[in-house]
């Protein structure tokens, strides 16, 4: 069976923790796309792990598999890996051999194009960690995969082949001063070494036959997308979106699993109970002033892999419509009812009006999206709470007011929630559902 996860707003919603709730019953946990971009922190019996590439279910002990649909900055995996060893644990985490590589020039080009955006406020947000450049190099044609860092012979020629394009682009049309960043040598060699290592520790894998294999043994597969929907490149406020897409669908393109296999088992949206995002684009229900503060540090809304404040708002429930339709949910998870405890009073986008006409979703073009005005409802706020008492305490041991929230989404989404994050720990969760079971 597989579970699949999935951002249901702008990322950030969580995901990584509810990764690591359910993930004890699972045996392997994929990343179906995205790269070192994805921030998920874990907390573990008051300890943190802030993983940004290997799969969350590692902290449970789990087989991790970086899909093919990922983009794969080695650097970054051997160094999470060796901290994960150093605290004790004995990750195993596997790649795919379809999966592309992100290379040092990769990230120089993401940094450049992101400023040149800036200049017309339409940056993205990117985290400067060279996901799109790698993208748009696999859709070129012209990407090296994780396969051919372990043949020197392929490997050097698909180097000879990119580098020197990547080169003059930076020289002639960036006026940069290339080093070792675009040097076939140094990179050749950076790259070699880093096939040695993914051979000797067996990590490589065809991603597709491999986790084929594992469900045919009846193991239990947990399918984890990063960043979240409205971020989705075909699905999302376009082009304030990631290079790759976070939907479900593409669960089966990214892992190498038919989509009736993907379409037998679960899709959990992970909500936060607010609005948060990075970077330019629309956000209707945005926040700001001393109420958007509040809920900034009393949410910790700085981003895991970059530290900037992240810009927040209502929850909008026209984006989770959307998502609602785009992926299928079969059940919820909502996160961070606390960080809302204590206020009078909650509103929720619950539609947008547009040229007069009331809207119950997100237009499909990013400019009409930009121009709908957010018609709220508001709700009785709920007190603070022990997180631990409720979790204990199960469902009902939630406010009131909170449990009435909690059933306005679902009547809405037309979807039952099947966990509740009421406080940061692992152990402050209230599981109504394991969709394992």
């Amino acid at each position: 069976m597989t579970v699949t996860i999935v951002g249901a707003q702008l990322g950030d919603e969580g995901k990584g923790g509810v990764v690591d709730i359910f993930g004890d019953a699972a045996d392997v946990v994929v990343r179906y796309q995205g790269g070192d971009n994805a921030g998920h922190t874990v907390v573990v019996g008051g300890e943190e792990y802030k993983l940004s590439l290997v799969p969350s279910g590692v902290i449970r002990g789990k087989t991790g598999v970086l899909g093919n649909g990922c983009v794969v900055n080695p650097e970054t995996l051997f160094e999470e890996i060796d901290a994960l060893r150093e605290r004790g644990l004995d990750p195993d985490v596997r790649v795919a051999r379809r999966a592309h590589v992100i290379l040092p020039y990769h990230r120089v080009l993401d940094g450049i194009e992101e400023e040149a955006k800036a200049d017309d406020d339409q940056e993205i947000g990117t985290t400067g960690r060279g996901i799109g450049p790698t993208y748009e190099d696999k859709v070129g044609r012209r990407g090296v995969r994780v396969g051919d860092l372990l043949d020197p012979d392929v490997l050097r020629d698909r180097l000879e082949y990119a580098v020197p394009q990547k080169r003059t682009l930076y020289e002639d049309v960036y006026g940069g001063d290339a080093g070792d960043e675009f040097d076939v040598d140094a990179i050749y060699e950076r790259c070699r070494e880093y096939g040695e290592r993914i051979s000797e520790e067996n990590m490589a894998v065809n991603a597709g036959e491999y986790l084929a294999d594992r469900v045919d043994a009846g193991e239990e597969l947990m399918l984890e997308g990063a960043q979240g929907t409205s971020l989705d490149i075909d699905h999302g406020d376009y082009p304030f979106v990631t290079s790759s897409n976070p939907t479900a669908g593409y669960a089966a393109t990214g892992t190498g699993l038919g989509p009736t296999v993907i379409g037998q088992g679960e899709v959990v949206g992970i909500v936060k109970a607010y609005l948060s995002r990075v970077g330019s684009g629309p956000m209707p229900t945005e926040l700001d002033g001393d109420l958007a503060e509040y809920i900034r540090d009393e949410g910790g809304e700085y981003g895991t892999v970059t530290g900037r404040p992240r810009r927040v708002g209502w929850l909008d429930v026209p984006m989770l419509r959307h998502a609602a339709r785009a992926n299928g949910f079969t059940g919820l998870a909502i996160n961070h009812l606390d960080v809302l405890a204590g206020l009078d009073e909650l509103k929720v986008g619950h539609a947008y009006e547009l040229d007069g006409e009331e809207l119950l979703a997100t237009p499909a073009s990013t400019e009409r999206w930009s121009e709908c005005e957010p018609v709220f409802r508001s709700f009785d706020g709920w007190e603070e709470f022990d997180p631990q008492a409720v979790a204990d305490g199960g469902y009902d041991a939630l406010p009131a007011a909170a449990r009435e929230y909690v059933e306005y989404l679902e009547d809405e989404l037309d979807t039952p929630t099947y966990v509740l994050g009421v406080g940061p720990g692992r152990e402050e969760t209230v599981v109504r559902q394991d969709p394992f079971e």
